[in-house]
């Protein structure tokens, strides 16, 4: 090494044993595997609903002929496998671990799908909860999906990180609810997107109105959102807004999540296919 050198090996073309390249943190796929894109669903703070939005866009892709796949990488707040109706353990083979399947044909993977008994709680640090999900991705037997949903934790921390240098994400939707937070909320996993270079398809606001059942008024039960304001400050799409509706608590609480009825997220599954043309 050079007493001159200044670490920056981009710009010096010297064959150093000090050189250091890039290296990819991209984990492998099961060899058996077949994804061809991969949406993560994320927010900058817990409680907007993550979850059932993304149960929502597996079950409209499926609907619309993609075949759809989540990742439940929410580890130590796994509710995925509840909203599908799935219970019990996952099986493997010499191959891999084999994803449950839901009643309509969606694969999953959670952490419950791993456990004896689904109210044990996860207690595991950061490091563990990781490699947890860079095993969902390399020896998960994933079958020829077309849309692969990844469920986040809330926040930017050792998950949301390691699903972002990790997975080959196409791109992340963001969830919302209308709130004075919705800012913070929004900027922070935007932020977040940017700095690792990863494209911000929209955001889905959830809990965005109460309709009337008698005169079919809309009701903002939370206040005026700002969401339009802040999609315009960051150059982002509103992909959709979804009211608070029992429909939504009680197909959760039955696992019943795919025989909800509602248009939606037809524009954000539109958004979504326009992905399959790149």
């Amino acid at each position: 090494m050079s007493e001159t050198c200044n670490h920056d090996c981009g710009s010096c073309s010297a064959n150093c044993a000090s050189r250091q390249e890039p290296q990819s943190f991209l984990e492998k796929p099961n060899p058996n595997s077949r994804i061809r894109k991969i949406i993560g669903v994320v927010s900058g703070k817990g409680g907007v609903g993550k979850s059932l939005v993304t149960s929502l866009l597996a079950t409209t892709m499926q609907r619309r002929g993609h075949q759809s796949a989540v990742m439940d990488a929410d580890i130590t707040g796994p509710s995925i496998p509840k909203v599908f109706g799935i219970h019990g353990m996952a099986y493997g083979n010499d191959d891999g671990i084999l994803p449950a399947v839901s009643s309509t044909g969606i694969q999953i993977m959670s952490v419950n799908l791993m456990l004896d008994n689904e109210e044990t709680p996860v207690i595991w640090r950061g490091p563990i909860l990781a490699g947890m999900v860079k095993q969902f991705y390399g020896e998960v037997i994933w079958s020829d999906v077309d849309f692969m949903f990844v469920d986040m934790p809330p926040g930017t921390g050792d998950v949301p990180l390691t699903v972002f240098q990790s997975l080959p994400l196409d791109g992340i939707v963001v969830v919302t609810s209308p709130q004075e937070l919705v800012s913070m909320i929004v900027a922070k996993a935007v932020n977040m997107a940017n700095m690792m270079n990863i494209p911000v398809l929209g955001v889905v606001e959830n809990m965005s109105y109460l309709e009337c059942p008698d005169c079919g008024k809309k009701i903002e039960v939370f206040g005026h959102s700002k969401l339009d304001e802040v999609a315009a400050e960051k150059g982002l799409d509103i992909l959709a807004r979804l009211p608070i509706n029992p429909q939504f608590a009680s197909l959760c609480d039955a696992g019943r999540i795919e025989d909800f009825e509602g248009d939606w997220m037809t524009k954000a599954a539109e958004k979504l296919e326009g992905l399959l043309e790149k």
